[in-house]
This record gives structure tokens, sequence and C-alpha cells, in this order.
């Protein structure tokens, strides 16, 4: 820190000597010691005070950047579920024809090539129209 060599030191201990006195000499060293401590924690301090508010504002720096990041993804994912949500619904409004254009094709064929209807209740039963029939259950087949 101080640029002192042993002839300087030598020269400060002997006049602190003539000035000071023998007797008072030990006690003025030891305080000088406590100042220059605690001058030297002071300073240390001070620096790992420095050190720490760098180390926030470069943290600081990097949680804005990442959530400048999470940002833009977040509208990236929203913007392509947006289109994947069109492009679905474009999809099954293609595949399920709308009442408008049934009616149309029922007007245009015949009757007679249209297969007969069943107005039973068995035909009308949700079961049988996602194919579960009732020879499948095991309880209708004992009952029946």
């Amino acid at each position: 820190m101080f640029d002192v060599n042993f002839s300087e030191l030598l020269l400060i201990g002997i006049v602190a000597l003539v000035v000071i006195g023998p007797e008072r000499l030990p006690k003025v060293a030891r305080t000088m010691g406590l100042l220059f401590g605690r001058v030297q924690r002071y300073t240390a301090e001070i620096k790992a005070d420095i050190n720490n508010q760098l180390k926030l504002d470069e943290l600081r720096k990097i949680e804005a950047e990442m959530r400048a990041k999470a940002q833009s993804a977040e509208h990236v994912i929203i913007e392509e579920t947006q289109h994947a949500q069109q492009e679905l619904k474009a999809a099954a409004e293609m595949a399920v024809p709308s009442p408008g254009a049934e009616a149309e094709n029922t007007a245009a064929q015949p009757e007679a090539a249209s297969p007969p209807v069943d107005e039973s209740p068995a035909a009308q039963s949700p079961q049988l129209e996602l194919g579960l029939d009732t020879a499948a259950n095991p309880r209708t087949e004992s009952h029946a």
C-alpha cells in the first residue's frame, strides 16, 4: 500500500520516540495499530459493497434479458397456438358439412336411392351409434 522501506520505518520510530516519549510510545503505537486495522476493515467493507453492487447490477441486467426473452417466447407460443387453432377450425369446418349444404345434397338425390331409415328405438340408441351394441354386454345376454 505505502512504499515504505525499513530505513524509513526506523526513522519514523526514532522521531516518535523523541516526540512522544518512552512512557507513552507503547500506548500510542497500540492506538495507531487499532486505527490502522479499522481503516483496513472499513476499506475492505467498501470494496466488498462495491463488488456486491456491481454483481447485483449484472444480475438485474440478466434478469431483465431473461424476462424479455420469456415474454417473446410466450408471445410466439400464443401466436403459434392461435394459428394452430385456426387451422383446426378450418379443417373441422371442411370435414363437417354445413346444414345448408346437407339440404342441397338431399334435394338433389332421389328418395328411392336413399336407404330406408330404421325408426326403431334400438337404432336411435347412443350405444349403437358408438358401436356398443347390446350383444357385447353380458348382462343383456343373460336377460335375453
